[in-house]
């Protein structure tokens, strides 16, 4: 195996992380089975879905989708761990960066007080393809909000609410194309990863040309094993915004 190219995070780096998610099964796709790494290594880690994903099923109507999705992302982060995951109830598809959901997700940082946040990349271009218009927002407002979190004067009515600023250290996203570090799986985080996606029956019903997470999943993984030196591993660029500058 070729030598590793990325540095490696080690399982126990992170206290409490949080992922936050346009969707539910945004995580999925490879993202969970770090969360499983770091879950079994005693991390405290908390899932914020920005919508519950009405938008996402054609032939079923909004409100049932939602209940639908909801119930099966929950069922997906227990598969690695997870016990708290909260969504927000912004409208899927039509996503708005914007003052209000920037206030939401600082508020949920104030509370949860992570010294790490998981997003997904916001490009436009995203894995050989195009990046769909709520997981870009879902991004570029997650960053700024890591930011308004830790400023005791944007948002001053979260001080009302009682939530003191939090500035988390971290911020990893997932799915960048100039990954910095990475997290190595190893089979039973590889299998809980996949066992996450697989939680999203319903949703993956309705999408007939999905590949079957147990071949996805696995595919995503090893393809980001070499960077590590490892058989498997989910690749995140990471930025450490309490670095010195130039660094």
């Amino acid at each position: 195996m070729a030598a590793p190219t990325l540095a490696t995070l080690p399982p126990d780096m992170f206290d409490t992380v949080l992922c936050v998610a346009a969707h539910p099964d945004d995580l999925e796709y490879g993202a969970s089975a770090a969360v499983a790494t770091w879950t079994d290594a005693g991390t405290k880690v908390h899932y914020l879905m920005l919508t519950r994903g009405e938008a996402g099923i054609d032939a079923m109507a909004p409100a049932e989708t939602a209940l639908l999705r909801s119930e099966e992302q929950v069922l997906a982060a227990r598969e690695v761990g997870v016990d708290d995951v909260e969504f927000l109830d912004h409208p899927d598809g039509v996503l708005e960066y914007g003052v209000a959901l920037r206030r939401d997700i600082a508020r949920t940082i104030r509370r949860v007080r992570p010294d790490a946040v998981v997003v997904g990349a916001w490009e436009v271009e995203f894995m050989g393809g195009l990046n769909q218009a709520d997981h870009r927002v879902a991004g570029m407002v997650t960053i700024d909000a890591v930011r308004d979190a830790g400023n005791r004067w944007v948002f001053t009515d979260l001080i009302d609410e009682g939530l003191q600023p939090h500035s988390p250290r971290w911020v990893l996203v997932a799915g960048h194309d100039s990954p910095t570090h990475g997290v190595a799986l190893s089979p039973t985080a590889l299998a809980a990863g996949v066992r996450s996606l697989e939680a999203h029956a319903g949703y993956l019903a309705a999408l007939p040309w999905h590949p079957p997470p147990s071949e996805l999943v696995p595919w995503l993984a090893e393809a980001g094993g070499p960077a590590l030196g490892a058989e498997a591993a989910t690749l995140f660029k990471v930025y450490d915004l309490q670095a010195p500058p130039g660094s």
